[in-house]
């Protein structure tokens, strides 16, 4: 059996790359040949293409030195992954190639990103050959524009497994399938030990007691102050890998599960970042995504004991 992977294809990205290569280590598993297809459609939308594109040559030509490294760090990680030779759109005809073609993981069907497109949706393949593997919406509601389509769309599914439950209670309320199954994660079906096969101790890591920051949305200064607080207390570095003036900032998937595997605490607001600090018995603070720290927070701030 031979399966094509439709997902996200972001080299910006530690969940998105990591979830690939999970999905291909798990099929790999069960004795199932799998390659990534790459994909350019990234959206719907002609403004956020021309956009895009321009931040693309943007960087391009004026990026800095640390994030060329962080990009080769990316592309370095994708040697795990078998790649597709050649990019489709969903006028490619490449349906004969494959047993069936897996949508997901990741938020592959977000039309907040874009996604929702042809190829997301697997238009180009028969029916009887689409499947969804742990694929996510990303969001708790579809907006009214998108309904139709994604009803007629994924109808048509041969199998359909989603992330979350939001993500099954939005297809069946649409589509009145019965069959939708909510799976965990894909980088949850691997252990550690499967992991550590591809972890990397970052070279510019020089200390073996650090705190690593890993926040998608924005840090507060109160947070900020708050982390500052418990490092000097437990006499921890900071690391902070998505601080573009940072020597981290050139961290990779393969960095980052090193990072996420030898901290003494790990604070974040990322999902997979949770994820990893539970594969790895890791201390993890998990913060709401909001530009403050929540009274909440500030009144269990002293549960951290000594690291």
């Amino acid at each position: 059996m031979k399966i094509g992977i439709i997902t996200i294809n972001d080299d910006n990205n530690y969940g998105n790359r990591l979830q690939n290569y999970a999905v291909q280590t798990f099929l790999e598993k069960q004795n199932i040949d799998s390659i990534t297809i790459k994909n350019q459609e990234l959206t719907n939308n002609k403004k956020k293409v021309i956009i895009g594109y321009c931040k693309y040559i943007y960087i391009r030509i004026f990026k800095t030195k640390r994030k060329n490294l962080r990009l080769e760090k990316f592309k370095e990680f994708n040697k795990n992954i078998i790649f597709s030779k050649n990019t489709i759109t969903p006028y490619t005809n490449i349906s004969k190639k494959y047993d069936y073609f897996v949508a997901g993981s990741d938020q592959i069907w977000n039309p907040t990103f874009g996604r929702l497109t042809d190829i997301d949706l697997l238009t180009f393949v028969k029916p009887e050959k689409r499947i969804a593997f742990s694929a996510s919406f990303g969001i708790s509601e579809l907006p009214e524009q998108y309904k139709e389509r994604v009803k007629k769309e994924l109808k048509k599914f041969k199998a359909i497994s989603v992330r979350e439950n939001k993500g099954k209670e939005i297809i069946e309320k649409l589509t009145r399938r019965k069959d939708v199954e909510v799976l965990v994660d894909p980088t949850m079906l691997l252990s550690a030990d499967d992991w550590d096969k591809v972890v990397k101790k970052p070279e510019q890591l020089k200390t073996n007691k650090y705190i690593l920051n890993y926040f998608l949305g924005n840090l507060s200064e109160t947070r900020k102050k708050e982390i500052e607080r418990i490092a000097k207390d437990n006499g921890c570095e900071i690391i902070n890998i998505l601080d573009k003036d940072g020597e981290f900032y050139q961290t990779g998937p393969s960095e980052f599960l090193y990072l996420e595997k030898n901290a003494s605490l790990i604070c974040t607001d990322s999902f997979h970042s949770c994820v990893f600090a539970i594969l790895y018995n890791r201390p993890f603070v998990v913060f709401d995504r909001e530009d403050r720290f929540s009274k909440d927070e500030l009144k269990n701030r002293n549960f951290i004991k000594k690291i």
